[in-house]
């Protein structure tokens, strides 16, 4: 027994028990998973792909968001040239038709739980969406404005997915067994690969700007192809998780099969 007698007068008794007191994990139970490796994340079903689909994606995007000033105060509009601070502001629609784009995705992607199927078919959409607004976007301000929304709404939209629900879906995947340290490197891979496409999409177009615009828009048309073309395998599977099974088709036949002999 010791006693304690504070300043106050008060008596503390405390009953050394002798016990000793253990840690209630050993040390190598402190962390249950190493972080994962950049070359195993890469192997993730998925990382690559989607990573080399936003690498596409984001060189579109961004070269849009570079250069969509630029192009609009050198190209008659209703067969009139906008001042560079008209062009400059103009250019924002193409941003605020990402925003719905983005929301959509996502709505969309979740409620089919289909992240693949819809970031292809955006990029799909923005294949005639490019075409439309290099072909009629000059004819007047009122088709500008609207095909430039429909254009920022489809390449803005898988990138805006992908950045985010993507990201986070592989950063938990499956194959990991249940290890959560791999979703900053995850990201960090599809990101940092879609900021390369970010570079080198208004790099090129300085260029390719100098023969015609035309050809600038075939190259982004382009990269849009690619970039929903990779997703293609990814497409296929989830189409397959959502259709009918061999095996249960082959059940349901046996099951008709069984009920008409009975009759």
């Amino acid at each position: 027994m010791e006693i304690d007698i504070a300043g106050s007068g008060e008596l503390n008794c405390e009953k050394d028990t002798g016990t000793v007191k253990e840690p209630l994990l050993e040390p190598g139970q402190q962390v249950k998973h190493k972080a994962v490796g950049f070359l195993e994340a890469w192997r993730i079903p998925g990382v690559a792909p989607f990573a080399l689909c936003l690498f596409f994606s984001k060189l579109v995007a961004y070269t849009f968001l570079y250069w969509l000033p630029f192009y609009i105060s050198h190209t008659r509009i209703g067969g009139v040239y906008l001042s560079d601070a008209m062009a400059g502001s103009l250019s924002t629609i193409f941003d605020v038709g990402g925003v719905l784009g983005g929301v959509l995705a996502g709505h969309i992607s979740d409620r089919l739980n289909a992240r693949a199927i819809t970031a292809a078919s955006f990029m799909y959409c923005a294949i005639p969406a490019l075409f439309l607004y290099r072909a009629y976007g000059s004819t007047s301000m009122a088709w500008n404005v609207c095909l430039m929304f429909v254009t920022g709404m489809f390449v803005n939209g898988p990138y805006a997915l992908i950045t985010t629900a993507v990201s986070a879906d592989l950063g938990t995947h499956s194959s990991l067994n249940g290890n959560s340290r791999a979703l900053a490197t995850v990201t960090a891979i599809i990101d940092g690969t879609g900021s390369i496409g970010a570079a080198i999409g208004p790099l090129l177009t300085g260029y390719i700007s100098s023969k015609s615009w035309s050809a600038v828009f075939t190259m982004l048309m382009a990269a849009a192809l690619l970039a929903g073309l990779l997703l293609t395998k990814l497409v296929c599977a989830e189409l397959q998780g959502k259709t009918p099974t061999s095996a249960s088709k082959d059940v349901a036949d046996a099951q008709g099969t069984y009920y008409s002999d009975e009759v």
